[in-house]
Formats: C-alpha cells, structure tokens, sequence
C-alpha cells in the first residue's frame, strides 16, 4: 500500500467517525510509522482530519505542534524534546512531520500535532510541572511555589526510558511524608488553577489556560500512579494512565474536527488490555468507545516476521530490538500471515466469505513478545497485516539532541 490510492478501502471503514485510531503490535518498527504517515495523508486530504494525536507526552507534544504550523526550530530537536518514550527518534517520524509542516505551510486548513500521553515518558513529572511553574510567572506572578514541590518530582524524574529502572528506585526510596507532601503541593496547583479559571484566562488567554490545566491534570495522573506503584498496585498504574489518555483525547476533540490517533493495539482496542502478570485493564480505546460510540473507529496491525522491540532486560543496555519469529499457530497474526505475502487490509465489517471463515473464532494476537486473549471482530473495525517488519532507522540528529542515557544506547545498539 505505497500510494494513497491503494487506500481507498478506507472510505467505508471511516464513515462519519471522528477519530480514527491506528494501532501497531510493537513501537519503533518503520513499517508502522510509515503506514501511520499514508493513513494520515489520505484522511487529511480525503476526509478532512485536522490533528495527528500520538502516544507520546501531552506537555512536550506543543513543541511539534508550534514546529509542524511554521515555528523555529531544527527537526532534530524538535523530534528529541517534542516527543516521549523514543517515539520521535526515527527518520518515518520526521518525514511525517515534515509532511505535515510543508501542507500547513500550503493550506488554510492546518493539521495540528498531539501528544495525548502523560508526559515524562509516563514517569516524571518534571516536563508538566515546569509548564505548570512557567505559566504560572506569567499568569500569576507574586505567586510562590514551594520550591521543594520541584526538588521532589526531579528526585525521581526519568530522563528517558533508559533511566527508568533508577527513577523506579528513587522514588521507592523516599519517605512517606515526602511522597504525601508533593501529592498535596500538586493538588493545591490544580486547585488553584482551577479556582482563578477566569482570572487566568482573562491574563493569558484561554487556550493557554485551557492547556495548561490539561497538563496539570496529566501531571497529577503521574503522581496517582507513582502511588499506586509504591503500593505495589500495577493494575492501578495501568488504569490511571488509560483514563488520562481517554480524557486527553476527548479534550483534543473540543479543539478538533476529526482526529487520527496512533498508539499500541493494546491502548486503542475495543477490548480490556491484558499485560504479561497483570488482570485486564479497561483500555483507552475501550474508554473512548463508550464515549464517542460509532464515531471511534479503529484499525489494528498484525505482523509476520522481522524485528521487534526487545522487552528483555538487556534492552536498557541497548539491545534495542531481537528477531520476531513467525507468529503462534492459529493467532490472529498467522492466519493472516497465511493469506498473502504483501502487506494488505481486511476490512472486518465488510468480509468475504473466506475471511469471515479465516478470522470468525480467532482468539489470541501477537503483541509483540507475548500474546492476548481477544475477539478481533469486536476490538477492531480493520486489520491491516505487515508480512515483514523492520527497526525504524534513527534520525542521527534527532539521537544527538537526546539525553547522554539516550544516546550510549543508541551507540550500544549500533554495536550490536
């Protein structure tokens, strides 16, 4: 599917919807990134989408956004600080979002960028509370923050995902009254930020407030799962991510006509997500249809064989990716590896008689190194299957502009 022509099976699974989510098995495979980039083209030029929202940090992702509608700025670093959990590091990621950059540069109808994550790379607070402390000097500026608010959360801020095993730790080691001092200095902020609503809307217009309370409540949401961690209470970290996501998400759709979101399988499925060890969890896609109904749509990928992201410990060593055998017998991924050997879509709302006979009573997917439970006529709209997948080559400038952790694994990788 290389044209966007060769996309038009769209159109119906579409419809009327006002967001379309695209789902992928594994981060960081090119194959995904690029198949993201076609959908996106054909629904802004065919269908009139007007926002990309991306599994990345809410508070970061305004970089982007100021970078794809003209702003200053190197594609480097806006692809290293723009976005979170190494999702921006890779040369499809910059093609999309100099795409995106020269259409909004020759339209009236411009395509925003959306992180719709918690920020920090879901583990530090210190990206959305420095956007909460910075437009709180212009907002309010004889206001005084406890400065040991900051010397908290940066006491356990990961860096990147490769420092989060040593954020993981820091945090576990601080004292109980340490932790309950900067859960009650984060809800004074929101409570603030609520209460003067309109003052501060008055001072700084009312997209920036508007913004920046969104960007505390995800702030906050960190801090709620980092609790839940400490109690040893995973399940709870999962489902307190999954509702910020949900309540992102809807809040970009009061900025936004029609919305294609990109994320994991595991977070857009109308289906409970399921992580190695740990009971369901309601997912965002799972949210987000009760809300939205017929207007979420979603498509899943599947994949055969290739590279996927390594979820063993040597990754934080810089084992970035391993081999992915051919998929488990009877999986959702091998029937459809079994069906053709060039990338293709079933539209699961409209099959044929052999592919309702091939996918009707499938009951497992291939989520990267594991497999789910799921019933993909009922998580998914369309499927579309990638034989082959590939790591996602990195944008060297984009890795140079990343934190010194970032980069020796990226070297390390290399070495591999």
């Amino acid at each position: 599917m290389k044209t966007l022509e060769e996309l038009s099976w769209l159109d119906d699974v579409v419809g009327s919807a006002r967001v379309v989510a695209i789902g992928e098995s594994a981060h960081y495979n090119g194959e995904s990134y690029e198949l993201r980039h076609r959908v996106l083209r054909y629904l802004v030029e065919r269908h009139g989408f007007t926002a990309y929202a991306m599994e990345s940090g809410f508070p970061e992702g305004w970089r982007v956004d100021d970078w794809v509608r003209g702003g200053e700025g190197d594609a480097g670093t806006i692809l290293a600080t723009g976005t979170t959990s190494l999702m921006g590091l890779w040369q499809p990621m910059r093609a999309q979002l100099e795409w995106m950059r020269h259409h909004n540069a020759t339209t009236d109808r411009p395509v925003g960028f959306y992180g719709f994550d918690l920020g920090g790379s879901n583990a530090s607070l210190v990206p959305g509370l420095d956007a909460v402390l910075a437009y709180l000097a212009v907002a309010d500026p004889e206001f005084q923050v406890d400065p040991r608010l900051r010397q908290t959360a940066a006491a356990f801020g990961a860096a990147s995902p490769f420092s989060m095993q040593q954020a993981v730790g820091a945090l576990l080691g601080l004292s109980a009254e340490t932790r309950d001092a900067m859960t009650a200095g984060l809800a004074d902020l929101e409570a603030r930020l609520v209460g003067r609503r309109l003052v501060y809307g008055e001072r700084t217009g009312v997209d920036a407030y508007e913004r920046v309370l969104r960007t505390m409540r995800l702030t906050a949401a960190i801090d709620s799962a980092a609790r839940a961690l400490v109690r040893g209470d995973q399940q709870s970290v999962m489902y307190a991510r999954e509702a910020a996501q949900a309540d992102t998400v809807e809040w970009i759709l009061g900025r936004e006509d029609r919305v294609v979101l990109a994320a994991h399988n595991g977070h857009v499925q109308r289906w409970p997500m399921t992580m190695p060890g740990l009971p369901p969890t309601t997912s965002l896609g799972l949210q987000l249809a009760d809300r939205l109904g017929d207007d979420y749509r979603v498509i899943a990928t599947t994949t055969g064989t290739g590279e996927t992201l390594n979820t063993a410990p040597d990754f934080y060593a810089g084992r970035l990716f391993v081999e992915q055998a051919p998929p488990e017998a009877g999986s959702l991924d091998a029937v459809l590896d079994a069906r053709a050997d060039l990338p293709y879509a079933v539209d699961l709302r409209r099959m044929s008689t052999e592919e309702e006979a091939a996918i009707r009573g499938v009951t497992r997917q291939r989520f990267g190194a594991f497999y789910e439970d799921i019933d993909p006529t009922t998580a998914y709209d369309a499927i579309v299957h990638l034989p082959k997948v590939t790591a996602a080559v990195p944008d060297a400038d984009a890795v140079a502009a990343s934190p010194d952790d970032v980069r020796a694994a990226f070297a390390a990788w290399a070495a591999y």
